[in-house]
């Protein structure tokens, strides 16, 4: 019998042997400052589940090589995941000496390494079975609260991440609610604005144009530059306008940081709009004009819900987008994840770095994967409005 190898597979077990065998699996450091000195699998876990981790690597391995069905190649991704979870953890007790409050124990390359190889895995294996929109968020929903419960379990209490996270959870969740906030508050904001807009531009052509140019104009100024040319029309307006100031209007903080997303967040929004109508077939509309329906008629039944896929997909970008912009705003006091980030940078502590940039990671990726759903989930009445 023929033995048939998948292509993907070999990167994947390529980048197993790199994790495994040439790179650390954890760090450990005498207090969160100085650097670390990497220790292997073997060396960061008590010998039986080290072992058992080099042997369930190694078959992992030789299955993602392997041509296996796409349900085989989840469920190992899936047992791979959790356990790199879940020992993480226990190299976190195992290499911390007991009583010991300064230590730091870190995932170091090859655990990220692993866990790259396991999620590439799951990705392919999602991808070959094609699941419905639904199945997908649900998938999500599991992935979640496994990660949650592992976080409730205080598996990981001994890692150097939930250390930096347990001195600042009050400030944490803060910080959460303004990086939420400050994303999906602009995308609100360029949505009611961008949706009229583009719908503007499609009836007007000679607007489309101007207004289009004015928007990919702003688009190329960098984020931090932006959040710069705002700090002095808004400290203007706070100190001119009354009422203004008390409202949260400043020329630094979250206002000119929701400005700027907001700015950003019209390109897409209108432009989406603009092609989604545009797409709209003739027939449908003069089908529309037989029976008698008004422009605003058109529009509101007939136009827009066959535009709307490309108009989501807009939206899809933009939250995605303003998610990850958002962790710049902390360096104009707008809070958010970028608060750690930037603080870790400055203390050169890499964990607290990670505190701002693994949950705005976490976000977007399911931001967009709820949003892909969406989109999907329209597309099939958008197909049956056209061809009724």
């Amino acid at each position: 019998m023929r033995i048939r190898f998948d292509k993907l597979g070999v990167l994947i077990a390529i980048l197993l042997g790199l994790g495994t065998l040439l790179a650390p699996f954890a760090t450990f450091r005498a207090n969160r400052i100085v650097p670390g000195s990497p220790r292997s699998i073997l060396e960061s876990l008590p010998p039986i589940w080290g072992t058992a981790l080099l042997i369930a690597l190694g078959v992992a391995a030789v299955l993602a090589i392997l041509k296996t069905s796409a349900a085989a190649r989840l469920a190992v991704a899936a047992l791979g995941l959790l356990a790199l979870m879940l020992l993480i953890g226990t190299a976190g007790s195992f290499l911390t000496p007991e009583g010991n409050t300064y230590a730091r124990v870190s995932p170091a390359s090859g655990f990220w390494t692993l866990l790259f190889a396991f999620l590439l895995l799951a990705a392919d294996a999602i991808t070959r079975m094609k699941p419905k929109p639904t199945v997908r968020v649900l998938l999500l929903g599991v992935t979640l609260g496994a990660l949650a419960a592992i976080l409730a379990s205080g598996r990981w209490d001994a890692l150097s991440l939930l250390k930096e996270y347990s001195g600042r959870a009050d400030v944490f969740w803060n910080e959460a609610a303004k990086h939420v906030t400050l994303a999906i508050g602009s995308l609100v904001a360029a949505v009611v604005v961008g949706l009229p807009l583009g719908i503007l531009c499609h009836r007007v052509r000679p607007l489309r144009a101007g207004v289009l140019n004015v928007l990919n104009l702003i688009q190329t100024i960098p984020s931090i530059a932006l959040f710069g040319i705002l700090i002095a029309p808004l400290g203007w307006i706070a100190v001119n306008v009354p009422g203004a100031y008390a409202i949260g209007v400043r020329g630094i903080g979250a206002a000119p940081a929701f400005v700027a997303l907001f700015l950003y967040s019209l390109l897409p929004v209108v432009a989406n709009t603009v092609v989604g109508l545009a797409g709209v077939p003739r027939e449908a509309n003069e089908a529309a004009r037989g029976i008698g329906m008004t422009g605003a008629q058109r529009l509101l039944r007939v136009e827009f819900p066959l535009a709307l896929p490309v108009i989501l997909t807009g939206i899809r970008i933009v939250l995605v987008q303003n998610i990850g912009l958002a962790t710049i705003a902390a360096l104009i006091g707008g809070g958010g994840f970028g608060v750690f980030v930037f603080q870790g940078i400055g203390q050169t502590a890499m964990d607290l770095v990670l505190l701002g940039a693994v949950p705005t990671v976490l976000l977007a990726f399911a931001a967009a994967i709820i949003l892909d759903a969406l989109i999907e989930i329209n597309a099939p009445l958008n197909r049956a409005g056209r061809t009724a």
